[in-house]
């Protein structure tokens, strides 16, 4: 039987191609014992390279970016790291960006400007979904 205390932390990799948003919500979600931040990425295919080697617990995914947008990029991290979680957080808060989010296989969806709190509950747990 475990005894420790410890509580097991959620491994999170960022992805969003503003490096402000970035630095902001690594600050922000660092503040939560419940989070670890192991990765940024500033662009889909390197939240995919990333998502291979480092194995994140979860991504808290942009969905417009340069190279390769969030929702293809979720097609490809939950191909290759299928435990994965994938969380959208996005300006776009319009039915057809929900419906691309949940074709992805995106596991919930969050507009910017979310409270803190509901972008660390929806990295922590599972949640309702897209």
């Amino acid at each position: 039987m475990n005894t420790t205390d410890e509580r097991k932390t959620t491994r999170v990799l960022i992805v969003d191609d503003v490096a402000e948003v970035r630095r902001d919500l690594r600050t922000l979600l660092s503040l939560s014992g419940d989070l670890e931040i192991i990765g940024e990425a500033a662009d889909g295919r390197e939240a995919v390279r990333l998502a291979a080697s480092i194995q994140p617990d979860v991504i808290l995914m942009d969905l417009e970016m340069p190279v390769l947008d969030g929702n293809e990029a979720t097609r490809q991290v939950k191909a290759l790291v299928p435990a994965c979680r994938v969380v959208m957080l996005t300006v776009h808060d319009y039915p057809e960006a929900r419906a691309a989010a949940r074709e992805s296989s995106a596991d919930a969806f969050l507009v910017k400007g979310a409270s803190v709190e509901e972008i660390i509950r929806s990295l922590v747990s599972p949640g309702k979904g897209v």
